[in-house]
């Protein structure tokens, strides 16, 4: 993208316009979750047959994210945020009319490709700005994300236990977020190629950097969906405990996850990338630990808890590290983005099957491992003068940089 003069209070606006931009795309999520079992009820499909069609949102997605960065060249980063964004809000509507498997499938599999690319585009504009305010944003900017889908799934719960027909429910919410978007859109940054850019290939694999940098965020996905979907469940099984408090160590893990987001900018700034990916290592090795060899039901939740700190931040740091490694920024996110896909396809059938050969025990001892990982790989951040921590307080007379 070419480099466009903006003033500090216009990128400032820009960064609050993006931020709204992750609520509505977490929050079409949200609205989504909550709904499947109606989904299911309506299409009429089994259990084994649901797995099959949840698994078409990831392959959409997989396929489509390489597609974004043509997408952004050809129509410059805001109007293709726009379409891109509208594309996925209307997509929320597509599962609830679908009659059976067949339908279904591309439903998920359109949901799925329009998720990936407004995510792309989203990411890639979020590491502009944040380059061009010179401080840490992603981590707040998936913060956001995960308060929209903390919004999204308390609406569709409410929308669930009131006995509302899925359709209309996501006909509505679709409207709303549609508008919303459309709104937080008009404010991001206008960023058009430049005359003498190359526009870049439709389909490409992701560069070597982008590889090291996804497979650390590989890591932090894969103990976040085996969290989300095998918590309950390790505490139900494993350690007998009632479906309401099974119930509430998943809460537990995503209310973690999303306030270390929103508060994690500031420790990003202070101690840089690699350290604070580091650390965050720690804690969720420690929290894995905990859940594994702990044997007490409190003593697993405050693990799950731990662990959902631990990872809340790596994957808004790989998006970022992402957007500075190389000089195409949408495909090496794009690549990012499809890997951390992938894992959270794969996480939790492979905790399931790792559990029937085994034990939910020895499922999340793998997850301790990835998460150990963390604290092996995490140098691989060190991309650009972004990922130096700034410790030392302005010397007196020398301005601070505007935030």
């Amino acid at each position: 993208m070419s480099t466009v003069a903006y003033g500090q209070r216009e990128v400032a606006r820009a960064r609050y316009a993006v931020a709204a931009v992750f609520a509505v795309h977490g929050a079409v999520t949200g609205s989504f979750a909550t709904r499947v079992p109606w989904i299911q009820d309506h299409a009429g499909v089994s259990a084994g047959q649901l797995g099959l069609a949840l698994a078409f949102p990831a392959l959409g997605a997989s396929l489509a994210m390489p597609l974004a960065g043509s997408v952004s060249h050809r129509f410059g980063a805001r109007t293709a945020l726009r379409g891109l964004l509208v594309l996925w809000t209307l997509a929320l509507v597509l599962p609830s009319l679908a009659p059976n498997l067949l339908t279904l499938c591309l439903a998920l599999f359109v949901y799925g490709a329009t998720a990936g690319m407004s995510d792309v585009a989203m990411n890639a504009l979020g590491v502009e700005i944040e380059n061009r305010l010179d401080r840490s944003i992603m981590s707040g900017l998936h913060g956001m994300w995960s308060t929209g889908a903390l919004v999204g799934s308390a609406a569709g719960t409410l929308a669930a236990h009131l006995g509302a027909d899925a359709r209309l429910h996501h006909v509505l919410a679709a409207a709303v977020l549609t508008v919303v978007g459309l709104v937080a859109c008009s404010w991001v940054l206008d960023l058009q190629p430049a005359e003498d850019e190359d526009p870049p290939p439709r389909f490409a694999l992701p560069p070597r950097s982008a590889l090291l940098i996804g497979a650390v965020g590989f890591c932090a996905v894969f103990a976040e969906g085996a969290s989300l979907d095998w918590s309950a469940v390790y505490l139900r099984d494993e350690l007998e405990t009632s479906a309401g408090l099974a119930a509430a160590c998943t809460t537990g893990f995503t209310l973690t996850m999303a306030l270390a987001r929103l508060a994690g900018d500031r420790i990003v700034d202070r101690f840089g990338a690699v350290r604070v990916v580091r650390v965050s290592g720690v804690l969720a090795t420690l929290g894995g630990l905990l859940v594994v060899v702990g044997g007490h039901p409190a003593v697993a939740m405050a693990g799950f808890a731990l662990m959902g700190l631990g990872i809340a931040v790596v994957v808004p740091l790989c998006f970022a590290a992402a957007g500075r490694a190389g000089s195409n920024p949408s495909l090496a996110i794009a690549g990012v983005a499809t890997i951390t896909y992938t894992s959270g396809l794969v996480a939790p059938s492979a905790i399931g099957g790792l559990a029937q050969a085994t034990s939910l025990v020895v499922s999340f001892g793998l997850v301790t491992v990835l998460a150990c990982c963390l604290v092996v790989f995490a140098k691989v951040l060190r991309v650009g003068d972004r990922d130096r921590p700034k410790i030392a307080p302005a010397k007196a007379g020398v301005p601070d940089r505007q935030a």
